[in-house]
């Protein structure tokens, strides 16, 4: 059984990390588990740090490393500290944190702080999985606002999000054109294991879904009803309301464009909650993931 995840908190980061220096030993030793491979001396040599560079040169014949190459923090003027706290403050949040909040925080501008989340977003795909036994499969829409003020499902230029959930397991989320049946469908079918029972409400795009081979079960929302059995869109319609209320709150307006980036955020953290490793550090992991 899972065990809820440890703790990583502001007091551990400053520890582990209380300068460039810690951070960049860090990348190096992730990056170079067994020693940095000279290309020179065609094996692994010993390799001293050069003062005030973030590069390592070899003890024997002068070659240089550094070990941010194909990092997120490739050719980035701002500080690892920084880069760090960043992923900090993204990974120990529930609802978000805002690259304003990141500007104000570390006096940068907002162009650095918004590009920033946006580079350690690219680590948060995580649409490939296959979800088994019990899934829950979903439609929202995010954004638009209507004439009167009011955000939803009838707002102008929203934009539609399909999400499928294993229960007491992970979430995919995709943003898509449509939610006819001819996108629905391929979705379940590339993410969903054939012989998962699929939970669904009365949308008319679910109706092909038990032809594909699933047990098909679903609840009328239209009609109050909320949960039959075992069936209901508890866990997915939860998630959703998590996603919805920390835009509104924390970024207060997200372009189709970028949504996409965004639904990664929170379905990371969602997937990683109940592990035990720190999710700082399972996303530091995937630093040269880019």
């Amino acid at each position: 059984m899972k065990q809820k995840q440890t703790l990583f908190t502001a007091k551990h980061l400053k520890k582990h990390f209380p300068n460039d220096d810690a951070c960049l030993e860090w990348v190096k030793t992730h990056r170079y588990p067994d020693g940095i491979a000279c290309m020179n001396c065609k094996k692994i040599t010993k390799h001293h740090k050069i003062k005030n560079r973030p590069v390592y040169e070899c003890d024997r014949c002068g070659h240089q490393v550094s070990p941010l190459a194909g990092t997120i923090f490739h050719k980035s003027t701002t500080p690892l500290t920084v880069w760090f706290d960043a992923i900090h403050e993204m990974t120990t949040t529930r609802t978000g944190f805002s690259a304003k909040s990141l500007q104000r925080k570390h006096g940068m501008t907002y162009k650095t702080a918004w590009r920033m989340f946006k580079q350690i977003r690219t680590l948060l795909n995580e649409n490939d999985g296959i979800l088994k036994n019990e899934v829950e499969v979903d439609e929202t829409y995010i954004g638009g606002v209507h004439h009167d003020g009011r955000h939803g499902r009838g707002a102008d230029g929203k934009t539609a999000v399909i999400g499928i959930a294993e229960r007491q397991g992970k979430i995919t989320t995709k943003v898509v054109t449509d939610t006819s049946s001819y996108t629905v469908i391929p979705l379940i079918n590339k993410h969903v294991f054939p012989k998962a029972v699929v939970y669904t409400d009365e949308y008319k795009s679910y109706i092909p879904i038990s032809k594909f081979g699933y047990k098909h079960e679903t609840v009328n929302h239209r009609k109050d009803e909320w949960v039959k059995g075992n069936c209901h869109t508890n866990t997915i319609e939860g998630f959703w309301s998590l996603v919805k209320r920390g835009i509104d709150g924390c970024y207060h307006a997200v372009s189709p464009k970028y949504l996409q980036s965004y639904l990664n955020e929170y379905q990371f953290r969602y997937n990683h909650r109940l592990e035990e490793c720190p999710m700082f550090l399972t996303v530091l992991d995937q630093i040269d993931r880019v």
